[in-house]
């Protein structure tokens, strides 16, 4: 099985086995019938034939393999071919579903579009002007999807919109003018790196990117040698002589650094030949590697020398758009504070402020002053009745410990009479008094002989 069948057969719930008859067959009847089935089988082959493309797993006319785009047709049906469900009768139908979500877009509408495809204004005409056209001919019938699949290539926009955030958040978030500027390849193998392109971006891909970022996101201007990011609020729509001066300093010090890179290690490999040719007491081999490691060496100078220079040159306008930066945000300050200023009035309104709200802040103090003084002026302490009311507090206390005295006396003598009257009923019992009337044991000490 083909590495795009396993990615789609593979992909779990929307086309586990049970489901692949379903998916494979003719379901454009469906839609009326089954509506929930038809959408079902049509999302799943939408979102199969979309990961499909961001893999690189559909056919192409060439050996690239766009990620953007698909193209339909014959390589396309012969490609979802499986020995035991055939070809996926309903592919036409699919495709026309994904148009009409806008899921995708036919190629030449998106490429010629003058508005952002984002736009209430915009419509898609083409693919369904050529569905009419070949079911007025008789050459489709609209009752089923398992005619012929017309060759056309569709932009896939889930895949165009994930791309192009990514190369936005990572090469269009600087800060520096400088940094935001790019010539086109050195922007289309970032964006293949970014995007994991093993090939790079195929020249379809990159145009597609290159159109979305600038039309429908606003986020670059191009031409066909630069690219450059916007920064926040930009409106221009044309590149300077400037962004094109920095995008061709980038692209030569690219070019000289890959240069230098390459005679560094055919010098090394020009020593190690010479030193093997000595080896073998090969002279004559020895000398030739040696006039070539020199004329390597003689370039190698001349570049680094070169490269050193553009790089100087790169550090001083890196500095000088850092200043201009700078002096733009100081400009901008001197607006702010000029107008924040106008509004406070000059030096002699805010020292008649200042003034009035001393004014203000020590009549709260005398206030203040006037409400905690009054009451304490107002009441008078009557000494004498303090001194009645302490009297009366202690005869209360001494009249309440008097009784408590009463209560305990009466409770012990209380006791004292019960405990009598036990006794004198134990004297009067014969069988107490012979226990009781005995004589008493000695003391320990008599017993003991002490």
């Amino acid at each position: 099985m083909s590495d795009l069948l396993n990615l789609i057969i593979g992909q779990g719930e929307h086309f586990r086995r049970a489901r692949l008859p379903s998916l494979y067959s003719d379901f454009t009847l469906q839609r009326y019938s089954n509506p929930d089935g038809f959408a079902a089988n049509t999302a799943a082959w939408i979102d199969a034939l979309t990961k499909a493309a961001r893999a690189g797993l559909l056919p192409s006319d060439g050996a690239d393999r766009d990620t953007l785009s698909l193209r339909t047709g014959e390589n396309l049906l012969r490609s979802l071919e499986t020995k035991e469900w055939g070809r996926p009768l309903a592919l036409r139908t699919v495709i026309d579903e994904a148009v009409s979500q806008r899921n995708m877009i036919p190629y030449q509408e998106f490429v010629a579009a003058r508005k952002s495809i984002h736009s209430r204004n915009w419509t898609v005409q083409p693919w369904w002007l050529f569905t009419w056209g070949l079911k007025q001919l008789r050459l489709l019938d609209s009752s089923t999807g398992a005619g012929p699949l017309p060759l056309a290539s569709f932009v896939i926009l889930p895949n165009v919109e994930e791309a192009a955030s990514m190369i936005v958040s990572q090469m269009g978030s600087h800060r520096n003018q400088i940094d935001r500027t790019y010539p086109m390849s050195m922007f289309s193998t970032e964006a293949g790196r970014i995007l994991k392109s093993q090939n790079g971006l195929t020249k379809s891909d990159l145009h597609l990117i290159l159109t979305y970022l600038a039309r429908d996101k606003s986020n670059i201007i191009y031409d066909a040698e630069t690219v450059k990011f916007k920064a926040v609020g930009e409106t221009s729509s044309t590149l300077s002589i400037q962004d094109k001066t920095i995008a061709s300093l980038k692209m030569l010090i690219a070019d000289l650094s890959t240069q230098v890179a390459v005679l560094t290690t055919r010098i090394s490999t020009l020593s190690e030949s010479a030193q093997k040719a000595i080896n073998n007491k090969n002279r004559t081999s020895a000398l030739a590697a040696l006039r070539s490691k020199k004329v390597s060496e003689t370039a190698l100078t001349g570049r680094s020398e070169t490269l050193a220079q553009l790089e100087e040159v790169y550090g001083k306008i890196e500095q000088a758009a850092d200043q201009v930066a700078i002096l733009r945000v100081m400009e901008a300050s001197t607006g702010v504070l000029r107008n924040l200023h106008a509004q406070v009035g000059g030096i002699d309104r805010v020292e008649d402020i200042i003034e009035g709200l001393r004014d203000e802040m020590g009549k709260v103090d005398e206030i203040g002053g006037a409400i905690e003084a009054g009451p304490q002026r107002d009441s008078v302490i009557d000494e004498s009745a303090v001194a009645e009311e302490l009297e009366s507090l202690e005869k209360q206390t001494s009249i309440r410990d008097e009784e408590k005295g009463a209560r305990q006396t009466q409770e012990r003598l209380a006791i004292i009479t019960k405990n009598k009257e036990s006794q004198q009923e134990r004297k009067d019992d014969p069988l107490e008094l012979s226990s009781d009337d005995r004589a008493p044991d000695p003391p320990i000490k008599e017993v003991i002989g002490c």
